[in-house]
Order: structure tokens, then sequence, then C-alpha cells
């Protein structure tokens, strides 16, 4: 996972049920690969496998966290998902138990929490656990008193459904659970994270990593303003897979105008706060303004892939966002000789155009990776960009 720049509950110690929880835990820091002899372990850690490049920039310390794992989760779930999702019926049967199980799993967070927990947590929850956490959602008061359930709702209805969870509903009841733990502690009243998830599953068969595979069902379970995409390989267009939770954008002043009214205030910057100290109105922790509207309920987007018609995968925090579009994003990272590059060449151009914020890139490739057709289309903006960086500079400077 990726970290968003946000204050972190990076305190938080872990219960002894997270403990017991994540002591069997079976995700790892390797993805599985049949070749003809047996299996081999490819490591997630590889520049050529997963590009991160981070930094604190003029900030006294890093809030932005990531980490990364391939998880073993139940195919009878895997393979609801992927009929929810795309309409198609995918026969894990075909591949052996152990890459049938494989999900890559990796993203963006603002908390150190988050890093050291959420694949856990993600592995071990179940859907017995639902009723008693929607008791305790509920308690929450507020807003949360109206709270239905969303896709959670199967399992709290009198008889509760037997069908096996779904990754948009483990994303969701792991995002509540996280907001539970985190609950025990009294810093999390006004401290919150941001995160975003990216689940990356291989439909073929024979089994292939996420690197190379022809077919591959992406998931984003996103909640704050860490940003994913996608670029093509042909045209190299951004295809976004996030919008930021902030109170004035669209979905989320429906959401909240819908159950709360109106409670954004604009800043002296002018930028859109809720309840007059909030940017993001989705985000983990910040336990004072649940009440208010703000939920740790991830915005769930799913994608069909053709491997081969996708170069990469980028994750980036606010940092960068905040500085470059998405298809300045994407462009940057065309012509990399390896996903490292690719990462630090967004990272270090964000950076002479001035920004000064916690910044972390992460790029995935894809099948593919390498193949991008068509021209640079932000070059020139880029380059009027950075000569308007080093004269405001020249100025400040004098």
């Amino acid at each position: 996972m990726l970290a968003v720049r946000r204050i972190s509950a990076v305190g938080h110690r872990p219960s002894p049920l997270q403990q017991l929880r994540t002591r069997g835990a079976g995700y790892h820091d390797y993805v599985r690969v049949e070749t003809p002899s047996g299996h081999i372990r490819v490591p997630l850690s590889s520049p050529k496998v997963i590009g991160i490049a981070n930094d604190r920039g003029d900030r006294s310390h890093q809030e932005d966290f990531y980490s990364f794992a391939a998880l073993s989760l139940d195919p009878k779930e895997l393979q609801r998902s992927v009929k929810k999702h795309f309409g198609i019926e995918w026969d894990s049967t075909k591949v052996s138990d152990l890459l049938a199980r494989q999900v890559m799993h990796g993203g963006s967070m603002v908390s150190q929490y988050l890093r050291q927990e959420l694949h856990g947590l993600f592995e071990s929850s179940k859907a017995s656990d639902i009723p008693e956490l929607y008791d305790w959602i509920r308690s929450l008061g507020g807003y949360f008193k109206r709270f239905r359930g969303g896709v959670l709702a199967p399992w709290i209805a009198e008889p509760p459904t037997e069908d096996p969870l779904d990754l948009e509903t483990r994303a969701t009841l792991t995002f509540f659970e996280v907001d539970r733990n985190l609950s025990s502690e009294e810093a999390t009243q006004t401290c919150g994270a941001t995160a975003s998830v990216a689940l990356l599953h291989s439909l073929d068969a024979p089994a292939t990593p996420f690197f190379s595979a022809k077919k591959l069902a992406l998931t984003v379970a996103h909640c704050g303003d860490t940003r994913v995409m996608l670029c093509p390989v042909k045209g190299g267009k951004a295809c976004p897979m996030t919008e930021n939770h902030h109170a004035d954008a669209r979905v989320e002043s429906i959401r909240l105008r819908r159950m709360m009214g109106s409670s954004i205030i604009t800043d002296s910057y002018g930028e859109s706060r809720w309840m007059g100290a909030l940017t993001n109105t989705r985000c983990l922790g910040d336990l004072r303004y649940k009440k208010f509207g703000v939920t740790p309920e991830p915005e769930v987007r799913t994608k069909l892939l053709n491997g081969e018609e996708w170069a990469y995968m980028v994750l980036v925090s606010d940092g960068v966002s905040s500085v470059l579009s998405d298809d300045e994003i994407t462009d940057l990272a065309r012509g990399s000789p390896d996903p490292r590059t690719a990462a630090k060449k967004i990272l270090d151009f964000s950076q002479e155009l001035g920004g000064e914020d916690n910044a972390t890139v992460i790029v995935v490739p894809l099948a593919g990776w390498g193949r991008n057709e068509g021209t640079d289309e932000t070059k020139e903006l880029r380059e009027y960009r950075r000569i308007q960086a080093i004269g405001s500079e020249r100025q400040r400077r004098m």
C-alpha cells in the first residue's frame, strides 16, 4: 500500500486480538510464479517488480508509508468478485491451490500502523465479524445512526446471507475494522490517515504473476486523496481509478448534503474544509468527526484488464498529485528502463516544481510495460512549468 500525507496515528500499538489475528497470516513479500519445474518466488522488493520513490520534502518527519504483499484469499471469494463485477465464471481449479489464492495487495497510506497491520487484517476479517462491527458503527451516532451497512448489509440482515465475501465487501469490512481498532487510542480522536489499496488478481490459466498476466482483475479500495491511475499502451492518457474525497468533490458533497446538510467552510487559502477542519471527508481515524459524516467506508472501483493493453499502474500521495496532473504523472514514467527509475522521475520532477510535502510514488508494471505508443502529450507543458519554477526560485532568492 502507498501512503498519503495526513496526521497519522503512528503511536498505535496492536491489541492482543490483532496480534493473534495476524500471527498466522498467510501473506508474504514475494509472488509465486509457475514454471515447468515447479513454483519459484519473485521478491516484490525487486526494483524491476515494483518501483518506489519517496521523500519527506521540507517536513520534519515522514508521514507517508507504503507496503505491498501477496495475500492468500479464499478462491470462492475471488470467484464471487469476478462474477459480480465482470460477469465472468473464473474456474480456480485450473490452477494450483496456492496460485488460485494469490492476490497482489499494495498501496499507500498515512500511518505506520496501517503499513504494519492492514495486510493481516485484510486476510483475517470474517463475515461472522460483521454484526458486532455494525453495532459498533451505529454507536458512533449522528451520521452513522442512519447507516444501513452498504455492501455489508446482507450479512447484517436476519437471517444473514451465507454467501462468501467478495473483495469489495472484504475491503469495506477491513477499513471499518481498522477504525474500531484505532478507537481505543485517545490520539485517534483528532488524528487520521488516508489509504488507497490496489488488489491485482490474475485470471490466467496456467497462472501468471500480475506483471505478465494477460487477463487481470483490478480492485481499488480508496479512502482520502491518494491517487491511483493506469497508463494504457496506446495513447498513454491516464485512466484514473480514484477520486479525491474532499468536501467539495461531487460524490462527497452529494453524500454529505443528503445526510448531514452543508458544513463546508473555505479557509484563508481558498481550500474547502469539512467542519472547518478536515480536507478529507473519508479517512481512517479522526473519530470525533465520524458522527458528522467523516467515514472510513472506502470507495471501491474495479476494472478488468487485458494486461498487454496496459503499461503500468501508478500510485502517488498528495505530495505529488497536488503538483502534477494524472497525465503528467503517467507521461513522466514513459521510456523508463525499470519501475524504480520511473518512480524516481515522477518524484524528482514534482520536487523540481516546488513540491515541499511528504511525497511517495509507486509504479507497478503490467504486461504492456515498455511498449508505450503515441507521443508524450505533456512534454511541452512540463518544460514550460519547469522554466517557470526556476524563474520563481531565482526571484525568491533575490
